[in-house]
């Protein structure tokens, strides 16, 4: 299983790079390894920078079993919004009440390398916007609405960060 990094770990608010030779031996380990990691955290996505690794690879949870999405990108998103609850495992034991869009449109590559279109709803639209949001530098605790979980040690770790950017 792989260390997942835990904020404020400057990783976590870069962007990372697209993934150029799917088919190397170190890229399908390292697929392989971040399912395991998924699964054995009990989470429902991981992004690569989650795991220290400057690359553009979110695995997720499926009702049939974990899915690689590799270098993702969302085309479309719904007019129309939703709130649910929102957790990370690199923020453990905070959680909070986020809007997103419902829906959401993306191109991405499978661990084959094939290029693939999906129309995401619900659960798993909101999952991947969370992992791609990871991609691209942006953490869920910047959309929280409210809390549910873990305000104090979510102010808490914001404040660290911010004395680490000094």
């Amino acid at each position: 299983m792989l260390e997942i990094i835990k904020y404020p770990n400057k990783i976590l608010r870069k962007k990372v790079k697209k993934v150029l030779n799917i088919a190397n031996d170190e890229i399908q380990n390292l697929i392989s390894e971040m399912k395991e990691t998924m699964l054995e955290s009990d989470g429902i996505g991981l992004a690569a920078n989650q795991i220290n690794k400057n690359l553009r690879i979110l695995t997720v949870n499926t009702k049939e079993g974990p899915r690689v999405f590799i270098n993702p990108l969302i085309y479309w998103k719904s007019f129309k919004k939703c709130l649910g609850e929102e957790g990370c495992l690199s923020f453990p034991g905070i959680f909070g009440i986020i809007r997103r869009p419902e829906r959401a449109r993306l191109v991405y590559r499978d661990e084959q390398g094939k290029l693939r279109h999906l129309t995401a709803d619900g659960l798993i639209a909101r999952i991947l916007q969370h992992e791609i949001d990871h991609l691209n530098g942006v953490l869920y605790i910047d959309k929280i609405i409210e809390y549910t979980a873990g305000e104090a040690k979510a102010k808490n770790l914001i404040q660290e960060a911010k004395a680490d950017e000094k």
